[in-house]
């Protein structure tokens, strides 16, 4: 994929304040704000405009995880000071408001991509989304879906610099490069602890289990909590599903962790480090020793020695 230009204004010329983004040569506008300043986005005329929006905060019950509220309207004013006296909008932190520069996005537009929004969260597993229902697609003409498509894309690509991933897709293996185009691509990775054995890959920036690896169920005393605590949530969310071996839990989907030390902690139930045991297929390097050679590699190639 080629570079894409972002272009993010601090409205209040501070980070936590307000904010606008986009990407050159795309109608499309994003609005974030803290829903502390949800009266200064009274005065965003975008607002009163056709348009999606996220209303989003952490889960009351499990901090860790994103909550999302994924919405669209014809007036986003009115609709968010709607939410604004609901009870079951007490997690709503920030939020997050999506338009159209050319004031080209109709009612259908907007159900059609919050159709396909909700259906992309709850796909990525990634924040629990509160919506009540899915609402159906939107039919639109074919012309029309291939525009909504793409403003689709731009969403999913803006919204992660934003710092939202609830609509990144689940990573999926890669093996060859994309439109005959060269591309670096991590190697399979392997592990095997206590019996428990799995694989993974770097992909996009996160270390991914990959469906089918084995996690072991016990786990030691020492485990810290929040380890703990993510081995119980990846089980109750149907990440990690009993085995044909009572102890263990097969991965039932590629799971997307922050580092290879996390991922090996979840499937050895230890306190261990990733970067030493994971090791490439069929070898005995370490993920370490993979990732120095990238660098050194690096190095060579720009003249700058490590």
């Amino acid at each position: 994929m080629s570079g894409r230009t972002v272009k993010i204004f601090l409205v209040d010329g501070v980070p936590t304040g307000l904010i606008t983004a986009e990407i050159m040569n795309w109608t499309g506008r994003f609005i974030v704000a803290p829903r502390s300043q949800l009266a200064d986005l009274a005065q965003r005329d975008e607002l009163k405009r056709t348009g999606i929006y996220f209303l989003t905060g952490s889960n009351p019950e499990d901090p860790s995880q994103e909550i999302v509220y994924i919405g669209e309207s014809d007036n986003i004013w009115n609709r968010l000071t709607q939410h604004n006296k609901a009870s079951d909008k007490e997690f709503w932190e920030k939020t997050v408001v999506v338009t159209s520069k050319d004031a080209n996005i109709t009612k259908a537009h907007g159900r059609y991509l919050e159709s396909r929004l909700i259906q992309i969260a709850n796909q990525a597993k990634r924040a629990k989304v509160i919506n009540g229902t899915n609402p159906e697609t939107t039919s639109l003409p074919e012309p029309d879906i291939a525009d909504m498509e793409y403003f689709l894309e731009q969403i999913q690509m803006i919204l992660p610099v934003l710092g939202f991933t609830f609509a990144n897709p689940l990573p999926s293996i890669k093996t060859e490069s994309i439109n005959h185009a060269p591309q670096e691509i991590s190697p399979i990775f392997c592990l095997n602890y206590a019996s428990a054995s799995a694989k993974a890959q770097e992909i996009n920036g996160e270390f991914v289990v990959l469906e089918g690896s084995l996690a072991r169920k016990a786990h030691v005393d020492s485990l810290a909590d929040s380890y703990i605590h993510m081995r119980e949530k990846l089980v109750k969310d149907g990440n990690l599903a009993n085995s044909s071996n009572n102890d263990f839990w097969i991965f039932a989907e590629n799971v997307p962790f922050q580092s290879p030390s996390t991922a090996a902690n979840i499937v050895g139930g230890a306190s261990l480090n990733g970067r030493q045991l994971w090791k490439v297929q069929g070898t005995s390097k370490s993920y370490g020793k993979w990732s120095e050679e990238r660098i050194e590699k690096a190095g060579e190639i720009t003249g700058i020695q490590a």
